[in-house]
């Protein structure tokens, strides 16, 4: 079967201004594909890596919605595939919001669950029928060690990576005929802005045997190989960067 050359494939990296964000899309640019930095507030951090990318020699271009907006991710997505199918997706937006559950609030609980798993499902829908017709097609999605053991104060972070998991895993009995592979990676804990400030040295020490944080870029080695034809064979399944917490 003919699949399209690697240096003409798409992909498209939500959230891909953050720190790993930035991480997968170096990676992905870095493995000949033709990247598409998203971005919502961050639109400066993502032209800027774009420029950054471009300097190198590698393909990039940026654009900017709301992945819980559904008519603006239509839009922008219509767009976008106006110029071709995106081959391969990861889905990386994501916020967390923390607090007690007993004193969350409903914003609190909404606003994370919505950028998570609305947003999943406003990016992920209109892009997956022209993977079909293409019969080749990579989705990955940026989940949480949350998801699989908990955490205190992060019931929706929780809730929401947990669902993205299982709707993955769900698409990916689907699509695994037409040659599409939809798998998670559970990062744990990484350093960045999201984590900075969450825990300290001793915390680490006490929750990773590795004794230490991850970086970006452990986590976009895993997506560049899901991302790959090295990785043909693995779908449905949740990965975890984690150091050997879970």
């Amino acid at each position: 079967m003919n699949t399209p050359d690697l240096p003409r494939r798409k992909a498209l990296v939500t959230g891909g201004s953050g720190a790993i964000g930035a991480a997968i899309c170096r990676r992905l640019a870095a493995d000949g594909l033709h990247v598409l930095i998203h971005a919502n507030r961050q639109a400066g951090a993502a032209q800027a890596l774009c420029e950054q990318l471009r300097a190198d020699g590698l393909r990039a271009d940026w654009l900017q919605f709301d992945v819980t907006d559904a008519a603006a991710c239509t839009q922008a997505l219509e767009a976008v595939l106006a110029e071709g199918p995106v081959q391969v997706l990861v889905n990386n937006a994501g916020i967390h919001d923390d607090a007690a559950f007993p004193g969350m609030t409903a914003q609190q609980w909404h606003r994370v669950i919505d950028v998570s798993l609305h947003g999943f499902f406003n990016v992920t829908q209109p892009l997956t029928m022209p993977m079909v017709r293409g019969r080749w097609g990579r989705i990955i999605s940026v989940s949480s060690v949350a998801a699989l053991m908990g955490n205190r104060g992060q019931t929706n972070y929780a809730a929401a990576k947990a669902g993205l998991q299982a709707a993955s895993k769900s698409l990916a009995q689907e699509l695994a005929s037409r040659n599409i592979t939809v798998n998670v990676v559970a990062p744990g804990i990484i350093t960045s802005e999201m984590s900075a400030g969450s825990f300290d040295a001793e915390a680490i020490a006490r929750l990773v045997p590795m004794k230490r944080a991850g970086t970006p870029e452990d986590v976009a080695h895993l997506v560049g190989f899901l991302a790959s034809e090295q990785a043909r064979y693995i779908t449905g399944q949740v990965i975890s960067v984690n150091g050997g917490m879970v």
